[in-house]
Parts: C-alpha cells; structure tokens; sequence
C-alpha cells in the first residue's frame, strides 16, 4: 500500500531495537526503510549498518552524544553506501545542528526532517532564538553561517528557562 501511493520511505517500522525485524521490512519493500533515530550506541549501529537493517540512517546528534559521536556513524555509513538522514524533532538546537552535519557529510541523504509542531506542541521552543535561523525557499533549506552555530539564544528566554544541576555523588 506504501509504494501504490507513492509514499517515499517508511521511518522505525519497528521497535527501533528489533533491528531484525526492520531487515525483514526493508527486505520486504522497493521504498526506503529508515531507522537509528534512537540507537545511541556504536555497536549497535555497526550492527544495523552491517545487516542492512535500513536502507538510510538516522542518527540524532544530541541521542548519540555529539557531532563526534555522529560523524563516526555517517562515516560507517558512507563506508557501506547507506546515505544519512538524521533524525532531528524539534526547531531547537538540534536543526542547527543536523543542518550542519549534513553539509559536512558526503552521504548526506536528500532530506532534513524539518519539524512542522508548533509552539502548542512544543512551547518551550518558541522564541529561543534571536532571529529565526531557518529559511527554507523551494523546499530547500540554508544552513546558517554565521559565528559558532550561526544563530544567538535570545536572552529572555534563558532567563525564563529552568535550570537544573546534576552531579556525581
């Protein structure tokens, strides 16, 4: 039903740690199968990428630990051919940072996932930045280049944020 109606790829058919059961999926289907969007470990994604579990990644930069972390991953893939479509779910940090890892990659795949949730579904987002980093013109999306991650937390909202410290006993 997937491919008559045209739909492109299929994201976590499956619990995303049955990774055999996503094989069977992406075994299964002509469309793109993709997954990794929770997988944190490298092992892990070894794994996924040596069996073909999904036909493209998609590794979370803050999930994973970090750009280091991400990078190591969208290498594995590349070495395997797979392209990298990172899961990012909100309009915070996470964007910028997916913007910037797929212009570094040579196997970025041909989307962002771009959140369309608004402030009802994710309040604490709204007004995080100074300026609106993102411009999206004919479906295509302009990375910000400015200095660091091209963009500045409005002061305001960090002085309403919530602040918490944790520490190692």
């Amino acid at each position: 039903m997937l491919e008559d109606y045209g739909v492109s790829h299929f994201e976590e058919p499956c619990p995303y740690w049955e990774l055999e059961q996503t094989r069977e999926v992406t075994t299964a289907l002509d469309i793109d199968v993709t997954g990794g969007e929770q997988d944190c470990e490298i092992p892990t994604w070894r794994r996924m990428i040596d069996m073909r579990a999904v036909d493209v990644i998609q590794p979370d930069v803050c999930y994973l630990g970090g750009l280091t972390r991400t990078l190591r991953v969208a290498e594995l893939g590349a070495e395997a051919g797979l392209p990298c479509t990172p899961h990012c779910a909100n309009l915070s940090m996470v964007t910028l940072f997916t913007m910037h890892l797929l212009g570094a990659i040579d196997n970025a795949g041909k989307y962002l996932e771009f959140s369309i949730e608004g402030p009802d579904y994710y309040p604490w987002q709204e007004g995080l930045f100074r300026d609106t980093p993102y411009s999206i013109v004919d479906g295509k999306a302009t990375i910000p280049d400015g200095p660091g991650w091209g963009v500045e937390i409005d002061e305001a909202w960090l002085q309403k944020a919530a602040y918490q410290i944790s520490e190692a006993e």
